[in-house]
């Protein structure tokens, strides 16, 4: 459903950019924009609608419906870009070595080794 509204969208979409490119402007010389040629309103003078501008004014309402129901439809349809798995598990208690002795204060280094004590005959 929601990729036939889409499909549909851009249909419209396309419908009617090629509908307003297609209508003559209205007043379109510099004069009228000024008041001259006896212009009687802002944009220009109202005439009886055209079966382009009953055309645009069609595909602009299912523009505006299609818009309107993707809107809806897209909030519903919220997903996630992160894959959907759970986080590794603890492993089980591993035990832990025993502690080193401390160093001496001052060194950067441990000491070295000790010799082995010699053995008893």
């Amino acid at each position: 459903m929601f990729i036939l509204i889409v499909i549909i969208h851009v249909i419209v979409s396309l419908i009617i950019i090629a509908l307003v490119l297609l209508q003559a402007g209205k007043g379109a010389d510099i004069g009228s924009a000024f008041g001259g040629s006896g212009s009687q309103a802002v944009f220009g003078s109202m005439s009886t609608p055209t079966v382009l501008g009953k055309l645009t004014t069609a595909v602009a309402i299912v523009f505006m419906l299609t818009s309107f129901s993707l809107a809806i439809l897209g909030h519903r349809r919220t997903t996630t870009i992160m894959p959907a798995t759970t986080p590794p598990t603890a492993p089980a208690a591993v035990p832990t070595p025993p502690a080193a002795a401390p160093l001496p204060a001052g060194s950067a280094t441990p000491a070295p080794p000790s010799p082995p004590a010699p053995a008893k005959k």
